[in-house]
């Protein structure tokens, strides 16, 4: 098992990577915290396989452990759902003192990370990621929150939990999908960072290996860093985390969060970066379509289907980044040489999308 130490202006914290640690979570947290309880929560499809591993190992480490089960899905990512889960650990007594586990993808560390974050106003927490999308990004950095209407993660707060594990053995359960899904946030940081990252993977999108540790470190690494220097996005480091979402995050919302994954949307919003990129930061159209087949050949979307480009036009502009002067893009310079705060010119937002909906 690897360890990455992430520090904050707020708070230090280990993120631990290995291949069957599940069952090492309790002692490696138990040398984080004093006790007491650890409420488990996780949705329908990860509980049954994972839930009583990773409660045996709070329970030897001497953690009075309890679970709690949501669906599974995008759409639980909301209010509703975070009320229902304030009622349970109030019904069951918990305190700052006391733990709450997320065992599952991003939905779930996103919803109990805002629960922990405004329970009692703040529980300790314990990110245990099983999906590729959480292992390399929505696990690390303290983002935390749930949609709102039609903005994704519209309601949230920065709230860093005390521990992170990531059992990369969890990834076999995943179907493809979801598999490709979790690429489309590697092939984010590949493209900021480009070097090795960059040519690993090139190689996992052309057969030549799997998910490794390294490749999963290698992302963590470039989160850890930025957040570091700007936890809450108030130096503007932090907004190179972005490349990609800015129309991904409105592809998405604009399906109602059901048409388009979260991996998917995020495919194409880097779709519309290498683009835009090549009008306005002087990216080359050769290392632009380097891109656009690394991300086909990751079998992520070709093109914006099922989907109003108006409602995607639309709900660029609602985007919670943007400031008074609307919202600011990060595109590419080169591959690995991001450039953030670009403006963007109204008509090639609309050219942009509508090159989406047509190539």
């Amino acid at each position: 098992m690897q360890r990455l130490r992430a520090r904050t202006r707020t708070r230090e914290y280990e993120v631990l990577v290995g291949r069957g640690v599940l069952g090492q979570l309790g002692g490696a947290w138990r040398q984080c915290s004093p006790g007491g309880r650890a409420v488990v929560c996780s949705d329908e499809h990860v509980a049954p396989r994972y839930m009583a591993t990773v409660c045996g190992s709070l329970s030897e480490a001497g953690f009075a452990v309890s679970e709690i089960v949501i669906p599974a899905g995008e759409r639980e990512k909301s209010l509703g759902r975070a009320q229902e889960l304030y009622g349970v650990l109030y019904d069951r007594h918990v305190r700052r003192t006391d733990t709450l586990v997320a065992l599952g993808g991003g939905v779930v560390g996103d919803l109990v990370g805002f629960v922990a974050a405004t329970f009692q106003r703040g529980v300790q927490l314990v990110q245990v990621p099983t999906t590729l999308v959480g292992q390399v990004d929505a696990s690390l950095g303290g983002k935390v929150g749930v949609h709102f209407r039609s903005g994704r993660n519209y309601v949230g707060t920065f709230y860093q939990p005390g521990l992170v594990l990531t059992d990369l053995d969890t990834l076999a359960s995943l179907p493809e999908s979801e598999l490709r899904g979790g690429m489309a946030e590697v092939v984010k940081y590949a493209f900021l960072v480009g070097g090795s990252l960059w040519e690993s993977v090139c190689g996992y999108a052309s057969g030549h290996g799997g998910v490794t540790q390294d490749m999963v470190l290698a992302c963590a690494r470039v989160k850890v860093k930025i957040v570091a220097g700007d936890e809450r996005e108030e130096s503007g480091e932090r907004a190179l985390l972005n490349l990609g979402h800015t129309v991904g995050s409105a592809i998405e919302a604009a399906g109602a969060f059901r048409e388009h994954s979260h991996g998917e949307a995020v495919g194409l919003g880097l779709r519309a970066a290498l683009w835009l990129s090549t009008k306005l930061t002087g990216l080359a159209q050769a290392d632009a379509d380097r891109g656009q087949e690394l991300i086909s050949a990751l079998g992520l979307p070709e093109r914006l289907a099922d989907t109003a480009p108006e409602a995607v036009i639309s709900l660029i502009a609602r985007d919670k980044k943007a400031g008074s002067e609307g919202v600011r893009y990060v595109l590419l310079e080169s591959l690995g040489r991001p450039r953030s705060g670009v403006k963007v010119p109204s008509a090639l937002k609309r050219e942009v999308v509508a090159w989406l909906t047509t190539r």
